[in-house]
């Protein structure tokens, strides 16, 4: 209701020509209203809602909740005015304090009828242009100082940073000895303690370019990739579950982080690498989309039915889309804008939201698709395919020939195994004659040669024809009987019901003796079984010649059917566990070659029709307001879309612009993140955040002249690794120097390289590496390190560990909210937040883990066994441990500490106690 008296007041002063005629001042007449009733909440850094009254500009501009607070000539459409007269407005002002009287109401409605008349030089304080940051100007082409010292630098950082530590008349330290330079470097590259051979060969290397080539040889080795992709997994959120209560697992997620790996191998220039991330669908890179999804999400089941449910999950998901691109690629955290305009940055919420409208039409969800495996995938194939065979024909030895008078095991639905006596042919025809029901189905036909390689494969160059198949998208079609995947999705299905033939045509005549083939190889599907056929090839005259056949099998017996090839329990009992072994084995293989295929299921992005995106009133979808068209923030210029624009060219154009040489946060961001790699900290500390609300930089030349030597360089991250690993300001001691340390505590001058504890998975890989236990089976599905890969809670620990359980940490199966119970001690992040740099604390935890757990008790063991193989006294037992967990050999002291200690309690005790020292868990 609205005051009567200011009702009455306001009507006699528009009645009155000459309270109209008489022009309010803004200093004399409203700005002391303000300054009595307003200030207290909407002035200075104190801004509620987001609103301030003692500036002109942001006090037009209103806060978050109602937009433009003042709109001039049309008072009753202000809420300054409204909610301070109106007794039933939403928000009545001020909420405590005296009320204004009558005459203030008055006056602040005729300043604002008579056009809000706010004149120049009269607001309380000046602001600063928001857009005017350091982070958001062009990057500045930044001359190289000239520095006094001319014999230090190696490159143009060291002249950067030792022309700072000249100006605070600082020097730097002398430089770091070989062995600690080399251990610095492997591990910072590869994330592994160098060899002892490699330790050798770089000690005897007195000749030029000696450091250039141990640098070359680390970014050539596949472990950088590993090592590195870690760091870019922390600040994507990458994991292989899905967060919040359920937490169920994500099967098909670890594609991405293969993608990641491989990248970087390949040193992929980072503009690629975002555009393949945001749009790697249209650049036969589908796996690398698997970024737009790396966050927590909410799955169906989780949402509540009603429509209002849907909206919000909705709009949460699309957030952490913009959250990730925001915080990855430009250092910004673009999503505070959600509910209210940024606090900080000149980032509105319109900002925001037409942000969004870039992935509107991005969703959470596996999909298959179709992509070629690269070298690391290929020789990984290559190995287990190997493997297998070999296993193939170890199973074999116990099954009876083809031939044979004695029955085989019955047809499987899982796998058959059909030997002959050798044979010599270019064709081979496999020909079914009736199924337990249904067309026909194979999921792969695989013909072995007497040397267990499978001839069959589409990479061997072999051709197929049949009598005719069902075909369906990406389903059931010819070619998919022999390109190596197993399972259901990936067979070839007979257009016959009962019958129907397949040939197999050689590159070249091969001497075979084998035919292994399956219905569903991963033992899903038991129908359309062929349960009587022939094997036949084709002789030098062309004529078919029978070699296997289904005659002498058992008859099918779904009671009885099973994933075993084998009848073991018809062996000897001394044979049972060595052939269960082997199966099992065999079994695994053919998992894991199902899931590393070219036809593959990705937890990664899929798109449809772009969603129309609205501004939400206080970020809720119940409050939509006016609708939105893609576009960057206005901070960074016009990209802008139409509201039609379909879903690619969204994702396109973003890419674009992230990536153009107009944007000045995506290689400052990018350059920070390696500074940080090898020095630790970054030349912006907070480097998810070069916002206001973030540390300035440290050395802003250096930082301008790196962004500019990343794009110079064709965006290459091997490039920059080069510079900052081959400097002189990475190659010094860390030393103290109380000296310098009083004018420089936090050594952000870096007057000495600053020494940094090992990661927790680079603890764990290294003590696998030293005692020769390290699987380097790259990429696939991860290791279980608990239970179970997803659900409520109670996740157990895995404690020991065997063969994919010893491959690089990187390689494990990630739970979010679930760190690894012994090496997460060492501030491993839960994956639930992005984690732009891991923190280093020192908790009693961590001693007890290292010196108590399971894992590090067998792994110390395993290294005295490795010692004992070696060397068999004691002395020199103790000298190869100190070699390789800390590339030197024992002072004397310890020699004779170490002798008693393993006197007293065994060589793993000792192993065990080298494990825990600082000398081996932190980088000097």
């Amino acid at each position: 209701m609205m005051r009567w008296f200011v009702l009455a007041i306001s009507l006699i002063c528009l009645a009155s020509n000459t309270c109209l005629a008489d022009p309010i001042d803004f200093v004399h007449d409203v700005r002391p209203i303000l300054q009595k009733h307003c200030y207290e909440c909407h002035a200075g850094d104190v801004r509620k809602s987001g609103l301030r009254l003692d500036v002109r500009s942001e006090a037009f501009k209103g806060g978050e909740l109602y937009g433009e607070s003042i709109l001039a000539g049309k008072p009753e459409e202000s809420p300054l005015w409204q909610f301070i007269a109106d007794e039933d407005a939403d928000l009545q002002m001020p909420p405590e304090g005296p009320t204004p009287t009558s005459e203030e109401v008055a006056m602040l409605r005729r300043w604002i009828e008579q056009g809000a008349v706010w004149p120049d030089g009269v607001d309380e304080v000046e602001l600063a242009d928001p857009t005017n940051h350091w982070s958001f100007r062009p990057i500045e082409d930044t001359t190289v100082p000239q520095v006094i010292r001319t014999d230090w630098p190696q490159n143009a950082i060291d002249q950067f940073v030792l022309a700072r530590l000249e100006a605070q008349n600082l020097s730097p330290s002398k430089a770091a000895s070989r062995a600690d330079w080399l251990r610095r470097v492997s591990f910072d590259l590869v994330g592994l303690p160098p060899t002892q051979k490699e330790w050798e060969a770089f000690k005897n290397d007195d000749s030029e370019g000696a450091y250039q080539r141990v640098v070359d040889r680390l970014l050539a080795s596949p472990r950088y990739g590993e090592r590195w992709a870690q760091h870019w997994l922390d600040v994507v959120r990458f994991a292989d579950t899905h967060g919040f209560e359920v937490n169920t697992e994500r099967p098909n997620a670890w594609p991405y982080r293969d993608y990641v790996i491989e990248a970087l191998n390949q040193d992929v220039p980072y503009d690629q690498f975002i555009r393949e991330q945001l749009a790697g669908d249209t650049m036969n890179a589908d796996a690398a989309t698997g970024f737009l999804v790396t966050a927590s999400v909410l799955l169906s089941g989780q949402i509540g039915k009603d429509e209002a449910s849907k909206r919000l999950a909705r709009q949460d998901s699309i957030d952490e889309i913009v959250t990730n691109i925001g915080t990855s690629f430009l250092g910004m955290t673009i999503h505070c804008a959600r509910c209210h305009n940024h606090k900080f940055d000149p980032i509105s919420q319109r900002d925001y939201y037409e942000m969004q409208a870039f992935v509107s039409g991005v969703e959470y969800q596996d999909r298959k698709f179709e992509i070629p495996l690269g070298d690391m995938q290929r020789d990984q194939r290559k190995r287990w395919s190997q493997r297998r065979s070999e296993l193939h024909l170890q199973i074999a030895t116990v099954a009876p020939l083809a031939d044979s008078t004695a029955p085989r095991p019955m047809v499987n639905s899982y796998e058959n195994i059909d030997r002959f006596t050798p044979v010599r042919t270019q064709q081979v025809r496999f020909q079914v004659q009736a199924t337990n029901r249904y067309e026909p189905c194979i999921d792969e036909l695989e013909i072995f040669n007497v040397e267990g390689v499978n001839v069959a494969l589409a990479e061997q160059g072999a051709k197929l024809s049949s009598s005719g198949n069902n075909v369906s998208p990406n389903r059931h079609e010819l070619r998919l009987i022999n390109d190596g995947n197993y399972g259901n999705s990936s067979t070839w299905m007979s257009n016959e019901v009962g019958g129907g033939w397949v040939t197999v045509e050689f590159a070249q005549p091969q001497l075979i003796e084998q035919v292994v083939w399956g219905r569903d190889r991963l033992g899903k599907f038991s129908d359309r079984l062929a349960m009587e056929y022939v094997i036949e090839v084709r002789d030098e005259k062309g004529a078919w010649k029978s070699v296997a056949n289904s005659a002498n099998r058992h008859p099918f017996d779904p009671q009885k059917n099973s994933h075993t090839p084998v009848d073991i329990d018809s062996l000897a009992e001394n044979k049972q566990s060595h052939v269960r072994q082997l199966i099992h084995e065999k079994d695994e293989l053919t998992r894991k070659l199902s899931q590393l295929a070219n036809s593959r299921a990705v937890f990664a992005g899929t798109f449809r029709e772009p969603d129309e995106i609205r501004i939400l009133g206080r970020g809720s979808p119940e409050m939509p307001k006016e609708r939105v068209s893609p576009s960057v923030p206005d901070l960074f210029g016009a990209t802008t879309l139409p509201q039609d624009s379909n879903e690619q060219q969204r994702r396109l154009a973003l890419a674009d612009w992230i990536v153009s040489e107009n944007n000045p946060l995506t290689a400052r961001v990018m350059a920070n993140r390696i500074w940080q790699g090898h020095f630790g900290l970054g030349l912006v500390e907070t480097s998810n955040d070069f916002g206001h609300n973030g540390v300035p930089p440290s050395h802003p030349e250096l930082l301008d002249w790196l962004s500019a030597e990343f794009m110079r360089s064709g965006w290459s991250l091997k490039h920059m690794h080069r510079l900052l690993v081959l400097s002189s300001t990475y190659r010094q001691a860390s030393s103290f120097n109380q000296a310098a340390a009083e004018i420089d505590t936090d050594n952000r001058l870096l007057w000495r390289y600053p020494p940094q504890r090992l990661m927790g998975e680079v603890i764990r890989d290294s003590i696998l590496a030293i005692n020769e236990n390290l699987n380097l089976e790259m990429g696939g599905p991860g290791f279980s390190l608990f239970d179970k890969r997803g659900g409520l809670s109670g996740f157990s620990p895995v404690k020991s560990f065997d063969k994919d359980g010893l491959r690089r940490m990187i390689y494990s199966h990630r739970v979010r909210r679930e760190r690894d119970p012994v090496f997460g001690a060492f501030d491993c992040p839960d994956y639930g937040q992005s984690t732009p740099r891991r923190r280093e604390s020192t908790t009693s935890i961590q001693a007890l883990n290292l010196f108590n757990s399971r894992f590090v008790i067998d792994q110390s063991r395993v290294f005295a066994d490795l010692l004992k193989d070696q060397h068999t006294d004691t002395p020199q037992q103790i000298e190869e441990a100190y070699q390789r967990v800390l590339m030197r050999p024992p002072t004397p002291q310890e020699q004779t500490e170490a002798i008693s200690l393993v006197d007293q309690y065994g060589l793993a005790s000792l192993c065990r106690v080298l494990f825990n020292s600082n000398e081996f868990l932190f980088i000097r």
